[in-house]
């Protein structure tokens, strides 16, 4: 489903880009691309109409809409914050991108180059010399399998996937592709996996094909994709975990990220109810970061993670 706080400008734009590349698109098929009613697609060309861009229409079996031959496109023109803002997001996202070489890199060195003098000078400046430290919990995706994912949540077609998981087994199942969310470095893929017959979260970085099927799906209606991956990010995986805080849950909850589980307020403090596939990197890096005393009451895997843990601080202070 396309996000829902996208301006009416962002569709108009995108709804000129689908008639370009896509002359003869119908109504209901422009809807379906922008995850949206006929009636808002057919508002959407009005927009463009009214902009003076002439989008002609046909009707019969080779009908829809389609640019006047000769259509001169608008320039994109950017500010120069807006350009700053670009070029900050992308070494954001993709640090390397300042190699030569690099995919996003050239495509950001010719957007640079198409802007005027004064506003390209500076953001060529800001892309030579700032410094970015690439984000070791950041993973991307191939844009090939991260675009026929989104286009199928934008069409809202059901995809047959190939995955492979972090133990390195590899299986395929069809999916009802709800959202992709991108999460400190990371990209997902909520889902309605029909092999799990469940609502299921999937690194796209470790997707290795997508086919597009002819079932198509409708997500829920109150679908808030951010939210629900949240929620789905400390559930499912192999090994159970179960942790007593005594403190509150109002002074644990900030040390707890959303993978590690769910808080639940006890009568002395609060229980943390979750899952894991690294119970190592669950002690190690989460609860060995919870500046609160605990107890592990559940989960052989994690408790003797913890106790390893345990077992090499306290060799650390032998003498």
């Amino acid at each position: 489903m396309v996000p829902s706080d996208i301006s009416p400008t962002a569709r108009a734009l995108r709804t000129l880009e689908i008639l370009r590349t896509h002359p003869g698109t119908t109504a209901d098929q422009l809807a379906g691309r922008l995850g949206v009613t006929e009636r808002a697609a057919r508002r959407y060309v009005g927009i463009l109409r009214e902009a003076g861009i002439r989008v002609e229409s046909s009707r019969g079996p080779y009908g829809g809409y389609r640019l006047h031959r000769g259509t001169r496109l608008p320039p994109v023109v950017f500010t120069q914050a807006e350009a700053l803002g670009l070029v900050m997001a992308v070494l954001d996202g993709q640090p390397s991108a300042t190699e030569a070489g690099h995919p996003v890199g050239a495509a950001l060195g010719k957007v640079i180059e198409a802007l005027p003098e004064d506003v390209g000078r500076q953001a060529a400046v800001l892309r030579e010399h700032a410094k970015a430290a690439p984000d070791r919990n950041s993973a991307g995706p191939e844009p090939a399998i991260t675009s026929a994912l989104v286009t199928a949540v934008a069409t809202r077609h059901r995809v047959r996937i190939a995955y492979r998981g972090e133990a390195g087994n590899t299986w395929k199942s069809e999916v009802d592709p709800w959202a992709v969310v991108v999460r400190h470095g990371r990209w997902y893929l909520l889902c309605h996996c029909h092999r799990a017959d469940a609502i299921r979260t999937y690194r796209v970085d470790r997707v290795r094909a997508v086919s597009q099927t002819a079932h198509a799906f409708a997500p829920p209606e109150d679908l808030d994709p951010v939210a629900m991956l949240e929620e789905k990010l400390g559930t499912g995986w192999k090994f159970p975990t179960h942790v007593v805080f005594d403190a509150p849950p109002a002074e644990v909850a900030p040390w707890i990220p959303a993978p590690m589980g769910r808080l639940h307020p006890s009568a002395d403090g609060c229980v943390l109810l979750g899952s894991t596939s690294n119970p190592a990197m669950y002690a190690q890096e989460w609860l060995a970061a919870v500046p609160f005393d605990f107890r592990v009451e559940g989960g052989a895997e994690l408790r003797a993670a913890v106790a390893a843990v345990a077992a090499r601080f306290a060799a650390a202070l032998v003498r």
